[in-house]
């Protein structure tokens, strides 16, 4: 009889998720055009992830198709990205995990670094990559490339059909009104020479107008096309606010040859203030009647979250009306009020708002990303105050604005990323 003690008994083989791009197809033939996706980033704080695991549990409700979590600019949340994809698993999702070709590992290769969290999350039974170029690490202005890494998305979805073949189901980002580095500041007599299709993708701002000039959006859709026929099974669009603008996009991929599942990303409008610095950084297209309204009752955050429910409801009921949409990917923000509100008005879900809970809200802050620049205003435990130096690990010196108890301007403090949190850019 053999010793139970020394017998080898093999390790459960892991589940592992079924691709996105399936599980799409399959809906299709459903003829269901009303499926939902939501995304999720790494909150700041221990207390915030498990907020976050709460909140997963609860909005399994939604019955999402698949759901995201991001990877912080320069890979600074790749762990904890790669542990809360872990847990939506475990939870009952799909995950889809973002990667960026910056992983930011001390001692290692850019390259290796990467083959590393994509064999970790191989290993733990992932099987859904969003390949993404990111966003600049702490303190730096402009996207460069890792001493022997990868430039760009389209670099990360060839290394990973060429690596790993088809054992990732692997999505990219597409851009209805060009990506934000590809949009520019027009002069006023550009402004006013600008084509159609300029017009109706431009954004103007404080007097401002920029836009993805004709030329540029046309790179804009050669690259896809490249993301696409390297390997990509789908794409998710960046936020938009216009929803002509996104019939538009899906018309012109289509004419491009681009024929795979075009995802729109739906962001809730939950917050006066963090919408109007999210469409401000992104250079986004507000229509001046979306912006009219935020202005009139910016002072009241429950109004403006109800505007948000009636706001996306009716995009959403536009965008399903376009023949060519597969589902609906909402940018939750780490919150479910605004995306409850919006689905139980358009009938996927019965009452949902009843269940919402966002007494955590507060904990709900992510780890820091590029956004928090020199000018930006930030929000710390001190008070509000303005980011003066800017270090690669996202440390700041921060002057604060308000004045001690004494009447004396505070001295500037020295904070770490989990620290301070933006308030608005400069």
């Amino acid at each position: 009889m053999s010793d139970p003690a020394s017998s080898n008994t093999a390790a459960p083989a892991v589940v592992c998720d079924p691709k996105i791009i399936d599980l799409i197809k399959a809906e299709k033939e459903k003829a269901n055009d009303c499926w939902t996706s939501l995304e999720f980033f790494p909150p700041r704080s221990e207390a915030g992830v498990t907020n976050l695991t709460k909140r997963m549990e609860r909005m399994k409700v939604i019955n999402p198709l698949f759901t995201d979590v991001t990877w912080g600019a320069g890979g600074s949340t790749a762990d904890l990205s790669t542990t809360i994809a872990k847990t939506m698993r475990e939870t009952g999702y799909v995950a889809n995990l973002h990667m960026t070709c910056t992983n930011m590992s001390d001692g290692i290769d850019p390259v290796t670094s990467i083959k590393n969290a994509l064999d970790e999350a191989r290993d733990a039974g992932i099987r859904n990559i969003v390949a993404l170029r990111g966003d600049p690490p702490h303190g730096e202005e402009v996207w460069t490339t890792s001493e022997g890494g990868f430039s760009c998305a389209l670099d990360l979805v060839k290394f990973m059909r060429k690596t790993y073949g088809d054992e990732f189901g692997v999505s990219v980002s597409g851009y209805p009104e060009g990506h934000p580095v590809a949009i520019t500041q027009l002069t006023d007599e550009e402004a006013l020479n600008m084509s159609p299709a300029e017009k109706g993708r431009c954004s103007v701002r404080d007097g401002i107008t920029c836009v993805c000039k004709d030329a540029d959006y046309k790179k804009e859709l050669i690259y896809l096309k490249e993301k696409v026929d390297a390997g990509s099974d789908f794409i998710m669009t960046q936020m938009f606010f216009d929803t002509t603008v996104y019939g538009t996009f899906v018309k012109d991929c289509r004419d491009f040859g681009i024929t795979c599942p075009i995802i729109p990303g739906l962001m809730c409008i939950n917050a006066y203030k963090g919408f109007m610095n999210m469409t401000k950084f992104c250079k986004t297209r507000v229509p001046e009647s979306l912006f009219a309204k935020l202005e009139e009752i910016k002072d009241d955050d429950a109004t403006v979250k109800a505007f948000g429910v009636t706001f996306g409801a009716q995009m959403c009921k536009d965008i399903i009306a376009y023949n060519d949409t597969p589902g609906l990917h909402f940018y939750t923000l780490n919150l479910e009020k605004v995306v409850y509100g919006i689905l139980d008005a358009i009938g996927v879900t019965k009452s949902a708002s009843v269940k919402t809970d966002e007494s955590d809200a507060k904990s709900m802050v992510a780890v820091g990303s590029a956004w928090a620049r020199v000018g930006d205003i930030v929000s710390t435990s001190d008070g509000e105050g303005t980011v003066t130096e800017m270090q690669p690990d996202g440390t700041a010196t921060i002057v604060l604005n308000n004045l001690d108890s004494a009447g004396e301007k505070k001295p500037s403090l020295k904070l770490g990323v989990t620290e301070y949190s933006k308030v608005m850019t400069s």
